[in-house]
């Protein structure tokens, strides 16, 4: 999506890396993210210029080779390449290798993690969007945010579906990827309100139960904490279905990109923004019974 030039004809000028930065933070604010978190920009100048944006859910070597080759000069990941801390990065690991490619190409990258997770527009909203919820609101409000931000959302379906023809919804929605979509419950039991958060989320069940969903939709569901959630419902609410991490998240990407654009647009820059095409999901395939 390329940005429009000034009224008066001439070209407006493309951002500095601090200008995305203040855009960033005006759209998914840093003391959103969670304590354990690592967000903001993790290699790049404040003061060189940004022309091409790539926005990806994973920084992994394949999406550094798409933006390098289009010449993106910045990179807007969704997870932290440097979420554990690190004694060096010598190019002789994988994140050392990237930091240089990145660093030697003159391309920045900035993450947008927990607080992409939390604001309003984040990641669980447009999930939650996508499934038409209604009466919208988080599951785990956040501390310091308005009271529309947090980790997570729950809302109301407009009329109520079997969980069957929900998970299919949920399916249909989802990149394709080698997991697919797995599904805890009755398939003929009837489900209105929903729980969703986008990524990682066993550690909400809490929450969803104090929320009253009847189903919640989430990524990387472990077996211990889905069989206790289960054995707890003897069968019934709350219904667990279990997509893909990378999908549940990227479908937030070409949203953020849009109102990354629109922002920077408003201050009267310029820049060329679009989402990355790698399928980042860490899965190849998969055996079912009878494949």
């Amino acid at each position: 999506m390329e940005q429009n030039e000034h009224d008066a004809g001439q070209p407006s000028p493309a951002p500095t890396v601090g200008d995305v930065l203040l855009a960033i933070e005006e759209l998914w604010p840093e003391s959103l993210a969670e304590g354990w978190d690592a967000v903001g920009l993790v290699a790049g100048r404040s003061e060189n210029r940004v022309g091409k944006i790539l926005f990806t859910v994973d920084p992994t070597a394949a999406v550094l080779d798409e933006a390098l080759g289009w010449g993106a000069t910045m990179i807007v990941s969704h997870h932290p390449l440097l979420l554990k801390p690190v004694s060096t990065v010598a190019a002789a690991g994988f994140k050392g290798e990237a930091i240089h490619r990145l660093i030697e190409a003159g391309c920045a990258l900035v993450t947008v993690h927990t607080n992409g997770d939390s604001a309003v527009g984040g990641v669980s909203d447009v999930l939650a969007d996508a499934l038409g919820l209604q009466d919208v609101e988080p599951l785990a409000r956040a501390a310091d945010g308005l009271p529309e931000e947090g980790i997570g959302r729950v809302g109301n379906l407009a009329a109520p579906l079997a969980l069957g023809a929900f998970a299919e919804a949920v399916f249909s929605i989802l990149p394709a990827v080698a997991g697919g979509v797995r599904v805890a419950g009755d398939k003929d039991a009837l489900v209105r309100r929903v729980a969703v958060c986008g990524g990682a989320g066993d550690s909400l069940f809490d929450s969803v139960r104090s929320s009253q969903a009847d189903v919640y939709v989430t990524a990387d569901l472990r077996h211990h904490p889905a069989s206790e959630v289960r054995e707890a419902a003897a069968g019934k609410a709350p219904y667990l279905i279990d997509v893909s991490h990378f999908g549940s998240e990227w479908l937030w990407l070409t949203p953020a990109a849009d109102a990354l654009g629109n922002v920077l647009t408003d201050q009267g820059f310029t820049t060329d923004i679009r989402v990355s095409g790698v399928n980042t999901d860490p899965w190849d395939f998969v055996l079912t019974p009878g494949h």
